[in-house]
């Protein structure tokens, strides 16, 4: 087994936001990721923006396997008991993927903790050596406040079916059906129609601001993106349309440290403009994440 590379930060990882963006365009933006249930999971490259999406909740080991070997560390993390998600991806079957990784070798693990992966470890190894570095990962993930646990299979089996009988409402199933067609204008209507019915719909608001979101990020790739906004640290367009994009790939803080440090030197309509922004990633990500709550308490002291 090689060196495990992980980082406290997470510096230099891969950004993964065009799986993302790929995957909110063909589910319905407040639905829980596909196969939401289970410590271990198959997942194909389509999948992989899901995956992303739920390492804000809880750490996510990657194993990519294939070329005759099969995968190996499920006995391991389903001996943590939910505290991490372990997504197994035959290499075979996404070639995207594998070269968005840079992945050099079969098999390779990765950790994903709120949208970031970084590197583990390449090649195959005992328990006792690949025990310390999933440990390693949670300590990691605890002080970026992912700590959540997932609830064990046979619990989350027993919940399904109430869970399947219950249909969206008509205004959430024209939302999906429209973003399954990439549909932005018709999806967002939809959203409006459902919060006209019932202004605290929570999953509404979020849908709507994630529509939001993905429309400003469609015209534009993520690199000219980064490009604009540091050659242009002033500019505040630049600015909001890369914390789009931190967003989308699930990098909470990113996003919100940068509108927060350019705040106070915002005149007015400016500063109303990044809050109103802000309360669409809050939206976005819940009232609970911790991030949110942090970023929250911040954007008030500010205003006030």
């Amino acid at each position: 087994m090689s060196d495990p590379q992980l980082g406290g930060n997470f510096a230099g990882a891969m950004d993964l936001s065009g799986l993302v963006n790929r995957a909110q365009q063909s589910a319905a933006p407040a639905a829980a990721p596909a196969s939401s249930s289970g410590w271990v999971r198959e997942i194909t490259e389509d999948q992989m923006g899901q995956i992303v999406e739920l390492s804000n909740t809880v750490p996510v080991i990657l194993e990519v396997y294939g070329q005759g070997v099969t995968p190996q560390l499920g006995p391991l993390v389903e001996k943590y008991q939910g505290k991490l998600l372990l997504a197994t991806l035959d290499a075979g079957k996404a070639p995207q993927l594998v070269q968005a990784l840079q992945i050099q070798g079969i098999p390779t693990a990765f950790a994903i903790i709120q949208g970031r992966p970084a590197p583990l470890f390449q090649g195959q190894a005992p328990e006792s050596e690949v025990a310390p570095v999933l440990d390693q990962v949670l300590q990691v993930a605890a002080q970026a406040g992912v700590t959540g646990t997932l609830p064990a299979p046979e619990a989350d089996e027993e919940s399904t079916p109430a869970e399947e009988d219950k249909p969206l409402s008509p205004e959430h199933q024209r939302a999906f059906d429209a973003l399954s067609n990439n549909d932005l204008d018709a999806a967002e209507q939809a959203y409006r129609d459902a919060l006209a019915k019932a202004p605290a719909d929570a999953d509404a608001q979020a849908g709507l601001a994630q529509v939001g979101l993905m429309r400003r990020l469609s015209s534009q790739s993520a690199d000219a993106i980064r490009q604009s906004a540091a050659n242009n640290p002033g500019d505040l367009d630049a600015q909001m349309l890369v914390a789009d994009l931190d967003i989308s790939g699930g990098h909470l803080d990113d996003a919100f440290i940068r509108l927060l440090t350019l705040f106070p030197t915002l005149d007015p309509d400016g500063k109303e403009r990044v809050r109103t922004r802000m309360l669409e990633y809050f939206d976005i990500a819940g009232p609970t994440h911790p991030s949110v709550i942090s970023a929250r308490g911040k954007l008030t002291s500010l205003l006030y």
